[in-house]
């Protein structure tokens, strides 16, 4: 198992921190699938979701049969199949959210299994509100590309606060 953390964008690395061992190959793989993941996903976001930003770079990081997982409990959750169903879903997330922004995210690879430790800002569409906020996410990379993800939102109660006029 091998762990990586990411700093804000923009954040410069100082000889003073830990420096990890490179991970295995598989790994990097994973998670240089989950950056550009990551990446596309605030990008979508912010350019307003479907029919205004592209999904192409998210979808060339999902398997045809990937599955998402995500709490019912949430105004965008329920299972989401395949990436027309992920698209669906981003889409829901984009009329909510118009901003993610990533502050710190800590990866934890186990072969296939990447655990995710995000600390987001989001911003509401419709009432600008910011969520200061965390969610755990397990995500399985195979091959290349996504075929699971279980996102675990720290206060799904937050989130509906957020977005409620």
């Amino acid at each position: 198992m091998s762990f990586e953390s990411k700093a804000p964008t923009g954040a410069t690395e100082t000889a003073s921190e830990p420096m990890l061992p490179p991970a295995p190959a598989p790994e990097r793989a994973a998670l240089a699938v989950l950056e550009t993941f990551f990446a596309a996903e605030a990008a979508y976001i912010a350019g307003g979701g479907r029919d205004k930003a592209s999904f192409e770079e998210l979808a060339a990081c999902l398997a045809p049969d990937v599955v998402m997982y995500q709490s019912p409990a949430l105004p965008y959750g329920g299972p989401r199949y395949g990436p027309s169903g992920i698209e669906d879903f981003m889409a829901a997330m984009s009329e909510a959210w118009r901003e993610m922004e990533f502050l710190e995210q800590r990866f934890a690879v186990d072969g296939e299994s990447v655990a995710i430790l995000n600390r987001g800002l989001l911003t509401a569409r419709a009432t600008g509100r910011v969520l200061d906020t965390w969610v755990m996410q397990m995500i399985t990379v195979r091959d290349g590309l996504i075929t699971e993800i279980r996102p675990f939102y720290w206060d799904t109660k937050a989130v509906d606060a957020a977005l409620t006029p």
